[in-house]
């Protein structure tokens, strides 16, 4: 009897113990990030939003009934690359786990660090495209890859959903008289919603002192993100690299 209480004690707490890509604070610095593109390409890189692509898509809608082709065109761009990312980043993903040396998460990470380096030494005069175009490839990227914090769904480059969570637990906790679950996930959500406003700040300071050179502010958060994610790889978790994190 014992035997078997102990087995099912230590199954759910295997259960309980997440992937270090699912970790909720990996997902708040990359909702930082998320909001750093944003406003990082709408500042100083043509006024589109490379992070998601709602607004691209009511921006396109708008220069389609002012009969306005030349400027629809010009969003179909951002609109293009980012589902070119998502496609590529569902395509590398399975490659690399055959590899079977580091997570798809961490390679991303990498990627990003490195296109993020690069388009720091771009000039302002170059063609906003170049820019805009890069930044929708590791954002549609990120968004594909990074899918649950903790089995709880979780967007990185936008915050539509976490709006939509907060008010969901928000209620919930009320018809529950504050049950801690509910509680908990308006918090998370809540924090989600905050890194990436801070993300967004960021970027606007940086971008006035330093236009840009600003997107290398990006460069901090990801590097942490690396760092523990490499760790986790090739110590912590080499021996589980063949486990898929919650969500794919």
């Amino acid at each position: 009897m014992d035997s078997n209480n102990n087995k099912n004690v230590n199954s759910k707490k295997c259960q309980e113990e997440y992937l270090e890509c699912e970790k909720w604070w990996i997902f708040a610095l990359l909702m930082f990030v998320g909001g750093f593109y944003g406003a990082y390409t709408y500042t100083i890189r043509g006024g589109v939003f490379c992070n998601a692509q709602t607004a691209n898509f009511v921006l396109l809608s708008m220069a389609l009934g002012n009969m306005n082709f030349k400027k629809a065109a010009y969003y179909l761009v951002p609109l293009s690359a980012y589902l070119a990312g998502t496609i590529l980043s569902e395509s590398l993903a399975l490659s690399i786990k055959k590899m079977n040396i580091i997570r798809w998460d961490t390679m991303l990470i990498i990627v990003e660090i490195i296109t993020v380096i690069i388009l720091g030494f771009i000039p302002e005069s170059a063609p906003y495209q170049i820019a805009q175009v890069s930044i929708n490839f590791i954002a549609s990227m990120q968004y594909n890859t990074f899918r649950q914090a903790q089995k709880i769904p979780m967007a990185t480059t936008f915050c539509t959903n976490h709006v939509r969570q907060v008010g969901v637990a928000i209620t919930k906790a009320i018809r529950k008289h504050g049950e801690e679950q509910y509680i908990k996930r308006m918090s998370a959500h809540l924090i989600m919603l905050i890194m990436f406003v801070c993300g967004g700040i960021s970027a606007t300071v940086l971008a006035k002192l330093f236009l840009g050179k600003a997107i290398w502010g990006a460069l901090i958060p990801l590097s942490v993100i690396l760092i523990d994610l490499l760790y986790a790889d090739l110590k912590k978790e080499k021996g589980m690299l063949h486990l898929k994190p919650n969500g794919h």
